[in-house]
């Protein structure tokens, strides 16, 4: 066992009180020095040994999601959604989707066709759904709903006409754009 003292250990001067200290650069992704992270800048790629940003993944398709947000009101048409996210309130003749989902906080007026629908909020008007409907414990559906299958939480609330589609019942999904050439 030493007794003897230890050498001092390197440290930064501390700048005086109230001297402001620049920040460092931020660190991107791994690389060093310049271009292709190469620290002399040289163009023609990165130095052996040199950390490289890694090779991105091709993203999965995204689904065209319209989300109208708490206290955010919408009139009109809607195209080209495939996913309808409500939050606030919309009120529109017609919308084709693939899904549609209104929150607790949500309330929609109007007519809608699409494959599945989920209801927390208020649906108020026509509403089909060529495969499923739930309707949550807070959810109230007023007016007309087709489905093919419903599923309704304890709590959840139908008022008006119920239809059940079978197979031939389905009413067809938007049909395709035809462009005439000319």
């Amino acid at each position: 066992m030493s007794l003897a003292p230890k050498p001092p250990t390197p440290t930064m001067p501390t700048p005086p009180a109230g001297t402001a200290i620049p920040p460092r650069p931020p660190q991107m992704g791994g690389q060093m020095g310049g271009p292709m992270g190469n620290p002399m800048g040289n163009p023609q790629g990165p130095m052996p040994g040199a950390p490289t940003m890694p090779t991105p993944r091709p993203a999965a398709p995204e689904r065209r999601t319209l989300v109208v947000g708490r206290g955010i009101s919408l009139q009109g048409t809607v195209a080209d959604a495939e996913r309808l996210v409500v939050e606030g309130t919309v009120e529109s003749q017609m919308i084709q989707a693939t899904e549609l989902s209104i929150s607790q906080t949500g309330v929609f007026k109007g007519e809608v066709q699409v494959e599945d629908a989920e209801i927390a909020g208020t649906f108020d008007g026509t509403l089909t759904a060529r495969g499923q409907l739930v309707i949550r414990g807070t959810g109230r559906v007023i007016g007309v709903a087709r489905c093919r299958r419903l599923m309704v939480e304890d709590g959840g609330q139908i008022s008006g006409k119920m239809e059940m589609l079978g197979d031939a019942q389905v009413a067809p999904g938007p049909a395709p754009r035809a462009y005439a050439e000319g």
